[in-house]
């Protein structure tokens, strides 16, 4: 079967589309096959970003390791059984498409909570879930008492992760890999962003994720986006020298893709 990487969080902005499409482009240049499911039906960032991919390899003769993207077929409500939900047939079926020619699959939810995000966390062999380096973001996982920094409890999102958990337990699958990856981390140290981390640190060993750093605020992930482009790019489309910057932030994407801890990957691109 193959194995599901699932992107998600309930807040945009956190660079959860970039930190998707950068794994799914390394993964197939590590030589797996990659299928891709865009699950943001309105914004749809994913998507458009693989478009813009394949226009800029058409317009400029290059072919780039690309993954198959798989779109949501259309189901039939009367020929759904009783009870049984039409988003969930719809993931499944897309699912089933790509787990057939596939090594991986990428999922990648919308900043918000969905039906067809709460049952792809479900489907998660490894969940992925980028944070701003910041207590806004950090109240996804969290509630903090603001005086003390004490951990008073979960979010909605992190018990809609144990919701999921449980349901793969009972199925008798084996436990989500929950990495948190802390994005936009600033480049000096900072007296947030030492707390923030001790934070995530005290949280993740109450409700069982591993933290890994993501990647800085930097324009050139903005401007990879309209070319379809990732850092892994740059050299088959004639950038050979790299600025330091961007040879930084390449170093990231390596250090991501370790993170996963997925077997056979190399993060030598």
């Amino acid at each position: 079967m193959a194995h599901i990487i699932v992107f998600g969080n309930e807040k945009g902005g956190s660079g959860k589309s970039t930190s998707c499409m950068h794994t799914a482009t390394a993964l197939v240049r590590s030589g797996a096959s990659v299928g891709a499911l865009d699950l943001d039906l309105r914004q749809k960032t994913f998507t458009r970003y693989l478009e813009n991919r394949d226009d800029y390899g058409k317009r400029h003769g290059v072919t780039l390791p690309t993954p198959q993207m798989q779109g949501l077929p259309k189901v039939d409500r009367a020929n759904l059984a009783e009870g049984e939900n039409p988003f969930d047939k719809s993931l499944g079926l897309a699912v089933k498409a790509l787990e057939a020619q596939c090594d991986y699959i990428i999922i990648d939810c919308p900043g918000s909570h969905t039906r067809l995000s709460q049952v792809a966390h479900s489907l998660a062999d490894t969940l992925v879930t980028p944070l701003n380096d910041s207590f806004v973001d950090f109240d996804l996982l969290a509630k903090i008492d603001p005086d003390t920094g004490q951990i008073l409890g979960p979010s909605v999102y992190s018990e809609m992760v144990w919701h999921a958990r449980q349901l793969r337990a009972k199925a008798g699958l084996k436990p989500i890999d929950w990495l948190v990856l802390r994005n936009r981390l600033g480049t000096q140290e900072m007296h947030n962003k030492r707390r923030m981390g001790q934070a995530l640190e005290d949280l993740a060993k109450r409700i069982g994720f591993r933290v890994a750093p993501g990647f800085s605020e930097r324009v050139i992930f903005r401007e990879l986006f309209p070319r379809g482009m990732t850092l892994l790019d740059l050299r088959d489309i004639g950038v050979a020298n790299l600025n330091l910057s961007n040879v930084a932030a390449r170093q990231e994407v390596r250090d991501m893709i370790r993170a996963l801890d997925l077997k056979g990957v190399e993060a030598a691109f």
